[in-house]
């Protein structure tokens, strides 16, 4: 059983950055692909970014590509994502998940989730 904890989520404005950070626990952390979701109010989760189990390969929606990175610390059981210049459209509760897979090019298949934490974009 592997337990996710959001944390990093705030209030910003636009063109802001923020860092999110998901510390996992109770698992092999690198044998799971990991992966953040998000949610925006009346809308359904939809997938942002994963990556692989050694980090060197990484998967992004369109929307965010090109201002948001993600890498994972292995040693630290941590998976971070860094999101520049943001929009009010990234206002969502962002969600980390994991999934005991190889298969990072899927967005499918994630079976543990974090409670996630609120981003906030003000116009």
């Amino acid at each position: 059983q592997v337990t996710l904890v959001e944390s990093g989520g705030g209030l910003v404005q636009t063109g802001d950055s923020l860092r999110l950070s998901c510390a996992a626990s109770g698992g092999t952390f690198s044998t799971y692909v990991m992966a953040w979701f998000r949610r925006a109010p009346g809308k359904e989760r939809e997938f942002v970014v994963a990556v692989s189990r050694g980090g060197a390969n990484s998967m992004y929606s369109d929307s965010v590509r090109g201002r948001f990175t993600i890498s994972r610390d292995n040693a630290e059981n941590t998976v971070y994502l860094q999101m520049n210049s943001l929009k009010p459209e990234d206002t969502a509760v962002y969600y980390c998940a994991a999934k005991y897979s190889s298969t990072w090019t899927s967005v499918t298949g994630y079976t543990y989730w974090g409670q996630g934490t609120q981003v906030t974009v003000s116009s």
